[in-house]
């Protein structure tokens, strides 16, 4: 699976996750209750994603993954960017939404927080 379909599938299975084109075709903007936890787009040709992180795990990240660099057009230090490869690994990138889509969700109010986990439990 390419970059874009493994984000977009890990992503859209989670609770209360939409997607819109807010900077127009070609960035698609995945949102949990209206904050932001990915980015996907095209840069110079190639497929792109946003994703927040903890700025150690970023760091560690960046050092280890020739395809993983600070965030495009993002706080540089709370956001990677991951970058189509031919080495991608598909569970890292599957593990990188979920821990985007989390650490937006911590900063939610309390309510939207135990909506969320009650819709987990549904599912």
């Amino acid at each position: 699976m390419s970059l874009y379909q493994i984000a977009s599938f890990t992503a859209l299975k989670l609770p209360e996750v939409t997607v819109t084109q807010p900077f127009g075709e070609g960035c698609d903007v995945f949102k949990v209750l209206d904050k932001v936890f990915i980015l996907a787009f095209y840069l110079q040709g190639k497929a792109a994603i946003n994703l927040k992180v903890e700025p150690d795990h970023g760091a560690m990240l960046r050092d280890i993954y020739p395809y993983i660099h600070t965030g495009w057009h993002m706080n540089k230090q709370h956001w990677i960017s991951v970058y189509e490869d031919e080495h991608l690994d598909e569970a890292l990138i599957e593990n990188l939404v979920l821990n985007s889509y989390e650490l937006v969700v911590l900063k939610l109010k309390k309510v939207d927080r135990q909506r969320i986990e009650l819709l987990k439990t549904v599912r």
